[in-house]
């Protein structure tokens, strides 16, 4: 039932002791207050996280040579090792059934490229169709390469968004304009999109026409795959770890790299890394739960010597109203009642202003591996929940001690 002459009791006291009761709820203000913030920059850290890996297909699996840096069974450690269209062919027979998208990749380089009268500088990758699900960018003008380009060797070509935008300006499209790549026209059939800028700086060719034109062999650069959906996040990081294990164990046997030989064959999977930094940004959260915790309970820790205080300052008129026949209860509830005022209004006010200022501020922060720094509503309502009954708590000792107070020696009290 609401009683009105509690309430004018409360805020009397709390103009009596403005100051007292200000910096005390500005203590748990500032614990919700930093603990929000803290809980938003670590679902931001995993924002960044999400929005790096997104470059590539999440279950991506990529392999490349390196060199030896172990003997083994009678060559010498130093070895570079190649990989060929054989390795590519037998990988995608023996694991077949898991593999979702598979696609090798050629670097072409010291080559001049020119677009008319202007020299061009880019990267150029021979890739297959496959190609553009496994780097996971779409196309934004034309088409990717297909199997007809792969298998007549054409000359055709794919440009990032960035070449269009620097280059072609003065065309409407660059799709059907020519460009100059070692004396040799390729033909401009698509431009795609990328959420990395400088992977727009890129021009993609057919495989099969990287290798017969500037290669001149069957060596590769890389071999890259997607592994198929799995039905959870650690179904498909195991899926990813054992793949990724079969997948070196044989280029290491194929290419006799000694098993222990960390170099020679480098094989990377996203859902592995993926793994490794969740679980940094999890041990952060944990981290940051803890340092607002602290926080937290520095405060509630304040709101309980205050109303220690209050009962202190308060013994006679608490005796008075024992002689009059107030209960203990009553007693315990006018304190806790004040208590559970002061640690609510300052707890929601700390809620407030740093939920205010994460939608606000938080789509503008731009830094590495932090994007859009958020917390969940109702994780940050049910912290401040807890928090009330903390304050309940931190109020309950002073209260009890005031239900003890014995009339006679409170009204001896000075």
């Amino acid at each position: 039932m609401f009683d009105i002459e509690r309430w004018q009791e409360i805020f009397d006291t709390i103009r009596k002791n403005k100051l007292r009761t200000f910096l005390t709820g500005l203590s748990v203000a500032s614990g919700i207050f930093i603990l929000v913030i803290l809980l938003g920059f670590g679902q931001g850290m995993r924002n960044g996280i999400e929005h790096e890996f997104k470059q590539d297909a999440t279950t991506s699996v990529w392999a490349w040579p390196e060199t030896t840096s172990k003997a083994y069974k009678g060559l010498n450690p130093g070895r570079r090792i190649q990989f060929k269209n054989t390795d590519y062919e037998t990988a995608g027979r023996m694991f077949k059934e898991n593999i979702e998208y598979e696609s090798p990749r050629v670097f072409v380089r010291n080559v001049n490229i020119n677009y008319g009268s202007e020299s061009l500088v880019y990267s150029i990758q021979g890739v297959s169709p496959e190609f553009q699900f496994i780097e996971g960018f779409s196309t934004i003008e034309g088409r990717f390469i297909n199997y007809k380009d792969e298998v007549s060797l054409g000359k055709v070509a794919i440009i990032g968004k960035k070449i269009k935008k620097d280059v072609f300006k003065e065309v409407e499209s660059p799709i059907g304009e020519l460009i100059d790549i070692a004396g040799i026209r390729f033909t401009i059939i698509g431009v795609f999109n990328e959420q990395n800028e400088r992977e727009e700086e890129r021009i993609y060719i057919p495989i099969t026409t990287a290798q017969r034109v500037f290669n001149g062999d069957d060596k590769l650069n890389t071999l890259s795959y997607t592994l198929p959906p799995a039905e959870d996040f650690d179904q498909a990081v195991a899926q990813a770890i054992q793949f990724k294990d079969n997948l070196r164990k044989y280029l290491k046997e194929e290419h006799l790299v000694a098993p222990e030989d960390e170099s020679g064959v480098r094989v990377w999977s996203a859902m592995e890394e993926a793994k490794r930094y969740y679980g940094i940004t999890n041990n952060m959260k944990i981290f940051f739960w803890f340092v607002g915790g602290c926080t937290i309970i520095a405060g509630v820790v304040g709101v309980s010597n205050i109303m220690l205080i209050v009962v202190k300052e308060r013994t006679r008129e608490i005796g008075i109203r024992k002689a009059l026949g107030a209960k203990p209860w009553s007693i315990v509830g006018m304190i806790l009642h004040e208590s559970i005022f002061v640690t609510a209004i300052s707890g929601f006010t700390g809620l407030i202003f740093s939920m205010t200022i994460l939608e606000f501020l938080g789509p503008h922060v731009q830094i590495e591996y932090i994007v859009n720094p958020s917390v969940n509503f109702n994780v940050a309502f049910s912290t401040v929940l807890v928090l009330v009954l903390a304050g309940a708590l931190a109020g309950l000792v002073p209260a009890l001690r005031a239900a003890r107070v014995q009339v006679v020696e409170s009204l001896r009290d000075e």
